[in-house]
């Protein structure tokens, strides 16, 4: 496909930068832009503001142009490689790129440079997708604000004095900021959610095997899940077409075909039935409680309602598994414990093993409970939650919440309060979605979950569709000169 030189004029006059994934594709498949203007854009927006944000640990910014330049001609060509042929996306960094350090913000790991990619790594880039870097995170993927990180705090695109939820702390950052056009983070106990919540974008942990774990840095295997983060429900749909797959050399993997989650964003949701569970809905922030209200009483109108508000079950304790981290930990630990952030060393180092069998037991009851889930859908299809049951908090509160844990040695309410609403679809192992449903008074976003059974993406990707396009809240981005 030739690109014309009028096209390519009118591309420069554009903000490349604002289009979500969805529109960047349409316009680069139309010839309308290439590859490479899409990469400078990102880039540049990258140099302009991301030394307020400080999202990004690396920029590959001459790869990723070589690439680009690679892709267009790929594309005069007559080849695409796949949905995502053109399109520049960024890795937190625990996901391996090859010759790329990837250190999971920790001087720990700063010398670590893969010599393979991430599987989600490879497949992005088998779909064409160009990488233009590696996200900030908190450290080892070990918290939920993302202001922890060798590499300094991310700071929230909304309010530069606010987090921006972690751990994806730089996924959730770039993808609202326009730094990038999508992002993959990880989730053991919200990390995707979090930051997609408090960063006003969308964010989806699949089911857990759904995605391939291989070539992640380890936060707790069993409880680790990889996924999309981005503008919209259909650019997130785009990128699991690209991601969703079973992995041979996964342990973790299932063999389940994947469905065709762009294709399923146009199924009917009318005769959906929700539960909106009780539990979630404790000690929430007014500006939050009100938001889902609204967000309830749409989805309703949607829907054939909200059927029951019946709890789904216990999860069990999910601090039994801090024994795979513990495990992971333990040699750098050891020898170079100097290395890690006060914060994550102290609790490395403090946090008491559980035992071989009360590992194994919970092992054996989480696996039981993941086998028995769906069940705990009866009488309705999805539930509905806030994602987070609080605004997100300042710097300085996250650092406060720090500086108490190191006085009296126990776990802080923030660390709590952050995973409140989240950790318990990693123990299930089910897919949940976080996106926009309202703004505090004070302009901070506010995001609404929505879970389903094992593989049920497509159902749950439909609905947050049908609900993004009877409202308004995900086009708004914040308002940041270059």
């Amino acid at each position: 496909m030739e690109v014309s030189m009028e096209a390519t004029q009118n591309a420069t006059t554009l903000d490349l930068t604002m289009l979500t994934l969805t529109e960047a594709r349409a316009l680069f498949l139309a010839g309308e832009v290439t590859a490479v203007q899409l990469t400078e854009a990102a880039l540049a927006r990258i140099a302009a503001l991301d030394g307020r944000l400080n999202s990004y640990i690396t920029v590959t910014g001459e790869d990723a142009l070589a690439e680009a330049k690679l892709l267009d001609e790929e594309r005069t060509a007559g080849r695409l490689r796949g949905p995502l042929h053109g399109i520049p996306v960024a890795l937190k960094d625990n996901i391996d790129t090859l010759g790329v350090p990837t250190t999971a913000a920790s001087l720990v790991l700063r010398d670590r440079i893969p010599e393979q990619d991430a599987e989600v790594t490879r497949r992005l880039k088998e779909a064409g997708a160009i990488i233009v870097g590696k996200l900030n995170l908190h450290e080892f993927a070990a918290g939920g604000t993302g202001h922890c990180s060798a590499f300094g705090a991310t700071h929230n695109p909304w309010d530069l004095d606010r987090v921006t939820g972690g751990s994806s702390s730089g996924s959730g950052g770039a993808v609202a900021a326009s730094l990038c056009f999508a992002a993959l983070g990880t989730d053991t106990g919200g990390s995707i959610r979090i930051p997609s919540s408090w960063c006003g974008t969308v964010g989806l942990k699949p089911t857990y095997g759904l995605v391939s774990i291989r070539g992640i840095v380890p936060l707790i295997y069993t409880l680790d899940h990889c996924g999309p983060m981005a503008r919209s429900v259909e650019d997130v749909a785009l990128m699991m077409n690209a991601l969703a797959g079973h992995d041979p050399l996964d342990a973790a993997s299932v063999e389940h075909a994947p469905g065709d989650y762009l294709a399923a964003l146009a199924n009917s949701v009318s005769d959906l039935r929700l539960a909106a569970p009780e539990e979630f809905y404790a000690e929430l922030d007014p500006e939050v409680a009100q938001a889902m209200t609204l967000a309830t009483e749409i989805l309703s109108g949607l829907t054939k309602g909200v059927v029951s508000t019946r709890n789904l079950p216990p999860c069990g304790d999910i601090m039994k598994f801090f024994a795979e981290t513990l495990a992971f930990h333990a040699s750098y630990i050891a020898e170079t414990p100097e290395l890690y952030t006060p914060p994550i060393g102290r609790f490395l180092k403090g946090f008491p093993a559980p035992s071989a069998a009360d590992y194994i037991q919970a092992k054996e009851s989480l696996t039981t409970l993941r086998r028995t889930i769906d069940s705990a859908f009866d009488g309705f299809e999805l539930v509905i939650l806030p994602t987070e049951r609080i605004l997100p908090m300042t710097l300085a509160d996250a650092q406060l919440a720090d500086d108490e844990e190191a006085r009296t040695g126990i776990p802080s309410t923030a660390a709590y309060i952050t995973i409140a609403n989240t950790y318990q679809f990693n123990m299930y192992g089910i897919p949940a979605l976080s996106l926009p449903c309202g703004f505090s008074k004070s302009g901070l976003p506010i995001g609404m979950t929505i879970a389903g059974p094992r593989f049920s993406e497509g159902t749950i990707l439909a609905l947050a569709k049908a609900y993004e396009a009877a409202t308004e809240w995900h086009k708004r981005r914040p308002s940041l000169s270059v």
